[in-house]
């Protein structure tokens, strides 16, 4: 049977390191539990697992008792990230004097970021936001037909870019988030995407967060994955985006990848996986391409796997293809 969850229980929360003002700081994550995105309602992003974190007729009791855990467990960390499975800004999920609560237990904060869609941003919801907040986008890709009918995010790019150029006219911060291997595109398609999308969000982002895809559960990604119709990026795909951008771009290019070196996520060979994420944690923070200097016997693989695909023209999974002819002809 499936735990209820607590409506006035955050969902999770950790710590861990990013940057604020221009150095590596101690970092606190909320994740709330909140009445969920409204996208969810329309039907979601084809990727998307959040649902799960949300609940129905959360309270601003609830809320408010979310807050006091969080404060609890705060030790004067410089930066707060606040998630929930939506939009901070929107006031079904959290109400406008609940999220002025928020943003004043963190007033003395360095930094506090959260996420929104774009159509919360407006100059009314931003113009009284403090200056020490940054808001994350997520973008995703800058081809609208990616967003349509791969992700199907319920929005264009220009709406990114109408609320990128707002937050940043406002003095706020943006990290822009963009999506690595997006269903039925192939790993060259993929690494092609992410390069023109960063190139896209650069002029409105501060930083832009390159995040593979993790195939999470009760998701159309999930069905995809199952039928051996979609493979994770692979990890060396994520670097060639980085070796690309590094030096090209004015934002801070980052990722922190969800489920790392597993089958769901982000992943090489297994013999590499580990050493090669530890380069990309390194890379995010240096901005040093030397960081990724990292080598094994799998990029020949990785190559070869680009170049069938294409040949192909299929994002299928490959490598279980292989795996399941070798078995049927035992």
């Amino acid at each position: 049977m499936k735990e209820k969850r607590s409506p006035s229980q955050l969902e999770a929360l950790w710590k861990e390191s990013d940057m604020a003002c221009g150095e590596k700081v101690n970092a606190m994550v909320v994740i709330m539990r909140t009445n969920g995105c409204c996208w969810v309602k329309s039907g979601g992003c084809t990727m998307c697992g959040y649902r799960e974190a949300s609940l129905n007729n959360v309270t601003e009791d609830d809320l408010s008792k979310q807050l006091e855990q969080a404060l609890s467990r705060y030790k004067d960390e410089p930066f707060v990230k606040i998630y929930t499975s939506g939009s901070f800004l929107d006031d079904n999920e959290v109400p406008p004097a609940m999220r002025d609560r928020f943003l004043d237990a963190f007033s003395g904060c360095k930094r506090i970021l959260f996420e929104s869609r774009p159509e919360f941003i407006t100059p009314d919801t931003v113009g009284s936001l403090p200056r020490n907040v940054t808001v994350a986008l997520g973008l995703e890709s800058s081809d609208p037909e990616v967003l349509r009918t791969s992700v199907r995010k319920g929005f264009t790019p220009d709406d990114i870019l109408r609320a990128g150029t707002l937050l940043k006219d406002t003095g706020l911060g943006v990290r822009t988030y963009l999506l690595l291997k997006p269903p039925f595109m192939t790993e060259a398609m993929a690494i092609e995407d992410a390069v023109r999308s960063a190139r896209f969000a650069d002029p409105f982002s501060d930083e832009i967060s390159i995040n593979p895809l993790n195939v999470q559960r009760a998701t159309y990604v999930e069905r995809l994955w199952k039928r051996g119709e979609f493979r994770s990026p692979w990890i060396w795909s994520l670097v060639e985006v980085f070796r690309q951008l590094s030096g090209t771009v004015n934002a801070r290019l980052m990722s922190s990848p969800s489920g790392g070196g597993a089958m769901r996520g982000v992943h090489n060979c297994g013999e590499c996986d580990r050493a090669v994420l530890d380069a990309i944690e390194k890379f995010s923070f240096t901005q040093d391409i030397r960081d990724l200097d990292v080598t094994c016997k799998c990029t020949d693989r990785w190559g070869a796997y680009l170049k069938s695909e294409t040949l192909l023209g299929s994002p299928a999974d490959l490598d279980r293809d292989f795996e399941n002819e070798l078995v049927l002809r035992m």
